[in-house]
């Protein structure tokens, strides 16, 4: 990773659900072109934190700075900044009666008002880039559950997002689709996407991350570069959560 800029910044951030505090203060700066991996026990806060990002949640309190702006403020246009902050889901989310190029062209042709034969290139585009470009005209209920989310993922890449998030997106699949997806992940990281992601997926955060970072209780607990943090943890609470993801 060469020398960037911070493209997401979170200050301070807490999310509270009623008397629940689920995000406890977070600070977090993500560089252009990095790919950070969120790890931690189940209830740490990871998906909600990612939520957060986009205003899926709306933060209790801090500042979310994203290229620049603070996504906060009231006079942010928020469709305008999800085009430029895809996510991808641990569902697929998919139009069931449309086909693969129809559910990815129809965010082109309803945000970004492009005309169909546009929007179907830039569809085919990015069903290509995930492998795909053969499926085009299948329904989901004829792909498999890799298919499906690698098209859910073209559908947020053909938008031409600067950050894409990833919300445990391997969880719902067999462990034989596992591979295809985790693929495409790496075919974005290889070109400098800038990417976020929540995941069990320990062996793929190993090798592909440049930053890990460890939730718990909704705090930042530890955070380094891959080899260090999975070789040499400090907190006792990640030295254990990782000693039982090996057990598994």
């Amino acid at each position: 990773m060469s020398d960037s800029t911070t493209l997401l910044s979170l200050e301070s951030l807490r999310k509270c659900f009623g008397d629940l505090e689920v995000l406890r203060g977070i600070d977090l700066g993500v560089q252009e072109q990095e790919f950070v991996f969120i790890i931690g026990p189940s209830g740490s806060g990871k998906s909600t934190l990612l939520r957060c990002c986009n205003r899926l949640e709306e933060p209790t309190s801090g500042r979310i700075v994203f290229d620049g702006r603070d996504i906060l403020h009231k006079d942010v246009n928020i469709n305008q900044v999800r085009q430029q902050i895809g996510m991808v889901f641990q569902s697929f989310n998919l139009y069931p009666h449309m086909s693969a190029l129809g559910n990815v062209s129809l965010a082109l042709k309803k945000m970004m008002k492009l005309n169909k034969v546009r929007a179907e290139q830039r569809g085919m585009e990015a069903l290509e880039a995930v492998g795909l470009s053969d499926k085009a005209r299948a329904y989901p209920n004829e792909l498999s559950g890799g298919q499906q989310q690698r098209v859910a993922i073209a559908r947020a890449v053909a938008l031409e997002p600067k950050l894409m998030l990833f919300d445990e997106p391997t969880s719902a699949l067999d462990p034989e689709l596992v591979g295809s997806v985790l693929e495409v992940m790496r075919s974005l990281r290889d070109q400098g996407m800038t990417m976020v992601v929540v995941s069990h997926e320990m062996a793929f955060a190993r090798e592909a991350a440049n930053r890990v970072i460890f939730m718990d209780e909704g705090e930042i607990l530890e955070q380094g570069e891959p080899e260090r943090l999975f070789g040499a943890p400090e907190p006792r609470r990640t030295r254990e959560f990782l000693s039982r993801i090996s057990r598994h």
